[in-house]
């Protein structure tokens, strides 16, 4: 007897937990406009306050002012709570659908391997011609579908932030990307892999144990066109523009794409580009809220099988929506020769 939950089985968890997710996302969406509500009176009550000198209703708006407060601090109570609820969803999602790829693929396996052994004893019968025409036809559609599976690509995240500069949220930025990674249409066809604490030669060895598609870097940069890692201390070592480029290319054929998600990286960016098929450098500055939207939005258009050119333009268009002001500091550069409209990384 087996007692393996089958592929729509798994399928119908997936959608079901999606549900839920999708009421935990409206519940969370319901109190913050409480939030938004209680803040309202709450600066009323204070205008109100202002605009008389009556004492009993300087004491009444006062209480009212109190009130609020009170329940704003339930509210935001309850608001923790369904975000943890939301991240422990979305952790059993992926779960899932991790399952369901795998009994997917076990399925098909297992056909196959059926329709080969009939497929035998058929030509060992001497069947009619068109009977065994037919089961050739459809083996044939199934490996053919089985080609279009999208290829596995894997980002090699690369954060530095040493202890004599000044402190950056890069485990925010992982998070995020890995959470757009997730939500989006091919993530099984992308892997993840992050490197934290990076000393200079981590790269070397990063690039030679993973082989990624892409790599990113997050952290710090200098106006002098340096990358900022750590030395056995813990503090700022700075890595020049060429040693970058050398680390390029004497390590894998494989990289297509280098992301400097740190500050005035744009050169560097340029400059791999001579070897590499597409990069993306900061033209200035960027704050850490910018850093973590833009590159959480470009993975996770990548990951829907969009152009390196369209992901870029999409994680562009995320600042604007955020309202952060930084959309023109990121920089997307290609290899002469190479359209960005037209290079997909994650291939549906």
């Amino acid at each position: 007897m087996n007692d393996l939950p089958t592929s729509s089985t798994i399928a119908n968890t997936v959608l079901r937990k999606k549900k839920e997710l999708s009421k935990l996302q409206s519940d969370k969406a319901s109190e913050i406009k409480k939030v938004a509500d209680l803040e309202k009176k709450i600066t009323f009550a204070r205008k109100s306050i202002l605009r008389t000198k009556n004492s009993s209703t300087i004491q009444s708006k006062t209480r009212e002012i109190e009130r609020y407060n009170t329940q704003l601090s339930k509210v935001s109570q309850k608001i923790s709570g369904i975000e943890k609820k939301i991240a422990q969803k979305s952790t059993e999602i992926s779960a899932e659908e991790s399952k369901l790829h795998r009994e997917e693929s076990r399925e098909i396996k297992k056909r196959m391997e059926f329709e080969k052994k009939q497929l035998s004893e058929i030509e060992n019968m001497q069947v009619s011609i068109s009977k065994h025409e037919q089961l050739h036809h459809q083996t044939q559609t199934e490996i053919a579908e089985l080609k279009n599976i999208p290829e596995k690509i894997t980002v090699l995240f690369i954060a530095s932030n040493p202890l004599d500069s000044h402190p950056l949220r890069l485990d925010e930025e992982a998070r995020e990307i890995e959470t757009k990674i997730r939500q989006s249409e091919y993530r099984n066809s992308i892997e993840f892999v992050t490197k934290w604490a990076a000393r200079p030669l981590d790269i070397l060895q990063g690039i030679n144990e993973i082989n990624p598609t892409i790599i990113h870097f997050s952290g710090h940069g200098s106006d002098e066109d340096q990358l900022v890692l750590q030395d056995n201390a813990g503090n700022a070592k700075f890595v020049s523009k060429e040693a970058i480029v050398q680390s390029m290319v004497t390590t894998s054929d494989d990289i297509k794409l280098v992301f400097f998600n740190t500050c005035f990286s744009y050169n560097q960016a340029y400059s791999v580009t001579e070897y590499l098929d597409a990069a993306i450098g900061m033209n200035t500055s960027i704050g850490d809220e910018a850093a973590r939207v833009f590159s959480a939005q470009f993975y996770s258009a990548l990951g829907f099988g969009y152009s390196v050119e369209k992901a870029f333009k999409q994680a562009k268009a995320a600042l604007m929506l955020e309202g952060i002001e930084e959309e023109n500091t990121p920089e997307l550069y290609g290899k002469e020769g190479i359209d960005l409209k037209k290079l997909i990384l994650v291939k549906p």
